[in-house]
């Protein structure tokens, strides 16, 4: 049993380098070749990229996925506003979570092309680093002293990519770092402040959510009155089985049994957020106390606690039971086979044209 497992785990390693060693040189080469279209048709430009980027994504979220850790959705069907201006809010636990949210984002097809992350700048340097710039997400530097900074480049940011690429949901985590490193430095932050002391998330930083919505929902922002103004808060629990999370090691090698996580989503009317500092904060501060709980509940019991869902958000159905996410091997083999022809056309042109 013990060969078996690692074999399986070697090989599974071995495809996953192979992978990423097509597919992403793959697709910068396609996005170089069709920058001529960038200029004179963007909007066709950026739907082809859009497409692209979700096929890598697809790729990234089948590593959990055939190694049968699956992901479950519960709480507010989010496919249903997979084409309206969002921003996704979940609780970050460990470097698993980001492939977890893009095997949740996948099956959502648009809103997955037209995506943009807000994620820490280490990212740029890791193999999906040409992708996301490419792409137009946004790489932000952590503490005090880059925070003012970092801000205005996101507003900058917004401006120059959201707005004119019509993206729609932005993903980012509120918590600002994983929960092991975060946690003893906001338990001190909360028995300072006589706030609320939690140990499954971290108290939440606004700084990123609330310069997106200035940006985007003023009178002066570039979303006002028109159809980029932001729609929805989505309020993102993922709750790993045991309360013990998976990382991306796990992700790639496979070695630990199957298990399930279960990801709740509760979706919120932007119209019904105030957006100043103080509100803002109290906003979301009662959200991840209400995570605190719903994580406490289900770690605790192994089941998933019966959640109130924000009934104002009435044009969102409710998924009731946990819901499976699932993905196609069809999709997948055609996906690789994309890719794979692509990078062998490619890779020969570039050596006939060198040699």
């Amino acid at each position: 049993m013990l060969v078996y497992t690692i074999t399986w785990s070697v090989l599974r390693a071995i495809l996953v380098l192979v992978n990423n060693l097509y597919a992403i040189p793959s697709y910068g080469v396609w996005m170089l070749l069709l920058q001529p279209l960038r200029c004179l048709k963007p909007a066709l430009y950026w739907q082809i990229e859009g497409l692209l980027y979700r096929w890598l994504l697809t790729m990234v979220a089948w590593w959990g996925y055939t190694a049968r850790y699956n992901v479950l959705e519960l709480g507010h069907d989010i496919s249903y506003i997979s084409k309206d201006e969002s921003i996704i809010l979940p609780n970050h636990q460990s470097t698993s979570d980001v492939p977890l949210v893009m095997t949740m984002t996948v099956t959502k097809h648009k809103a997955t092309e037209d995506l943009l992350w807000i994620m820490d700048y280490i990212f740029k340097f890791t193999n999906f680093g040409l992708p996301s710039i490419s792409h137009g997400d946004f790489f932000i530097q952590q503490g005090k002293a880059y925070r003012s900074q970092e801000l205005v480049r996101l507003q900058d940011h917004l401006r120059k990519n959201y707005v004119p690429r019509d993206r729609k949901w932005i993903v980012l985590f509120p918590e600002g770092g994983f929960l092991r490193k975060r946690r003893l430095d906001s338990q001190k932050f909360a028995k300072k402040n006589n706030l609320p002391v939690l140990e499954h998330v971290t108290l939440p930083r606004i700084g990123a959510i609330q310069t997106v919505l200035t940006t985007l929902n003023t009178k002066n922002g570039p979303g006002s009155g028109s159809s980029k103004a932001i729609k929805w808060l989505v309020d993102v629990t993922i709750a790993y089985e045991g309360g013990k999370p998976l990382d991306l090691l796990t992700l790639i090698f496979g070695q630990q049994p199957p298990t399930q996580t279960i990801i709740l989503y509760r979706v919120y009317s932007v119209q019904e957020i105030k957006t100043d500092s103080e509100s803002l904060t109290s906003w979301l501060y009662t959200r991840y106390v209400e995570k605190e709980q719903i994580l406490q509940t289900f770690y605790s019991t192994g089941k998933f606690p019966s959640v109130e869902l924000n009934q104002r958000s009435n044009d969102v159905p409710i998924i009731k039971e946990p819901r499976p996410v699932v993905l196609k091997s069809a999709w997948l083999i055609a996906i690789n086979l994309f890719y794979v022809i692509s990078f062998i056309i490619q890779y020969s042109v570039l050596y006939n044209l060198v040699f």
